[in-house]
């Protein structure tokens, strides 16, 4: 079965989503403007998810995770929870 690690950045626009994109893309630390942003408790970690198998989490998020390209920065990814920002840190 698939596993992966991944983080994500949390926000309640897509506006809010695609400026924090480009200033990772402009060199930000994904982990520090996670901290500085996301509004879900996994912030306070860089927006660390840990490790994780197909199926766990909502089905928008497992399809960015199991078929980006790892280190990429993914998104906006709409869910019901607002809209997030993914890294896949490692996949097996």
């Amino acid at each position: 079965m698939s596993r992966a690690c991944a983080r994500h950045i949390l926000v309640d626009t897509e506006e809010k989503c695609n400026a924090l994109k480009a200033q990772i893309e402009g060199g930000a630390d994904f982990a520090d403007v996670a901290k500085e942003h996301s509004s879900c408790p996994s912030g306070r970690s860089g927006g660390d998810l840990g490790e994780f198998g197909r199926g766990q989490m909502v089905p928008e998020f497992d399809e960015v995770v199991f078929s980006a390209e790892v280190g990429s920065v993914e998104g906006p990814v709409k869910t019901q929870f607002g809209y997030h920002l993914l890294e896949v840190t490692s996949r097996r």
